[in-house]
């Protein structure tokens, strides 16, 4: 038999030819951004300051990969934030998933409560003063949990995966308590393999943030170079090359100033510090993106 085939009008052909078209565009403008800072990192620094590049590196050069990779301490900082990333998001995962898990129960004492007053932190802070003091009373100043205990708990991740708990069939957790299973063998059997959207959407938020923090850093560990994150490294590397590049066109002293002039670029390190926080970003999203969707959507159907 012969299969039915749509004839395609003439309007139809240009509507494609259009929409087409018009996709390919917004694709462009999404993604051009992006690849202009790869191709300025790619670019010689004093042919890029003078003419920036629009498709291709002016004069191909790794010197601003050089520079950074050249800062002492480098990889120790690359270590010890990607230890902060891995056991703070594993830590976070946990701790809310169980709680937004026992959130559900309404036999756990005092829920209510808690459950509100996790709330009010969502729009109330004891401040930036009340904080350090904390902190330094439980002896986290240079010590490398003060990059984990305080991110484990967050109220907006454990509402997600409160919300997406409840829409769980309650039949597959009555047929394991009928087995015999406790509140734990049910999270960990039950739940949490149905949760894998959620969870890894909060992966992802949490991930993303132990990567890209540095404040932290600047404020609990200060003069500890060897908790130093790799975000803070980069942060006053480009503060120091702004700094100096002030002073070349400050100063009246012309002997090395071309020298000093061409070996700096504080845009270049800028656009290389941007594709540095981010690659890691970029090589882990795409393997969480099925459950990304999902779970942001699910997650967020009511509070």
């Amino acid at each position: 038999m012969k299969k039915n085939k749509i004839k395609t009008t003439s309007s139809r052909k240009i509507f494609q030819l259009f929409n087409y078209i018009f996709l390919m565009m917004i694709t462009l403008i999404c993604i051009y951004p992006f690849w202009y800072i790869i191709i300025y990192t790619f670019s010689e620094p004093s042919l890029a300051d003078v003419n920036p590049p629009v498709l291709i590196p002016r004069g191909f050069s790794m010197k601003n990969y050089k520079d950074i990779f050249e800062l002492n301490g480098f990889f120790h900082s690359v270590l010890i934030s990607v230890l902060r990333t891995v056991i703070g998001t594993a830590s976070s995962v946990i701790a809310c998933s169980f709680l937004g898990y026992l959130f559900t129960k309404d036999e756990m004492p005092g829920r209510k409560f808690f459950y509100r007053f996790l709330i009010m932190t969502m729009y109330i802070s004891g401040g930036m003063i009340s904080t350090y003091i904390v902190m330094k009373s439980y002896g986290l100043l240079n010590n490398f949990w003060v990059y984990i205990l305080p991110m484990m708990i967050s109220a907006y991740n454990i509402v997600l995966i409160k919300t997406f708990v409840e829409q769980l069939p309650p039949s597959l957790e009555e047929s394991a308590r009928l087995d015999g299973a406790g509140y734990i063998t049910v999270f960990t059997k039950v739940i949490m393999p149905l949760s894998k959207p959620i969870i890894a959407t909060v992966a992802v938020f949490v991930a993303v943030g132990h990567w890209n923090s540095w404040f932290d850093n600047h404020i609990y560990t200060r003069g500890n170079t060897q908790l130093l994150t790799l975000q803070y490294l980069l942060y006053n590397y480009l503060n120091e090359a702004q700094r100096l590049a002030e002073q070349i066109k400050n100063t009246s002293n012309l002997n090395g100033v071309s020298q000093m002039v061409s070996s700096i670029s504080p845009k270049g390190i800028r656009m290389t510090i941007t594709v540095l926080a981010a690659l890691p970003i970029f090589m882990v999203y795409p393997f969480m993106q099925k459950y990304f969707v999902k779970g942001i959507m699910v997650g967020a159907v009511k509070g």
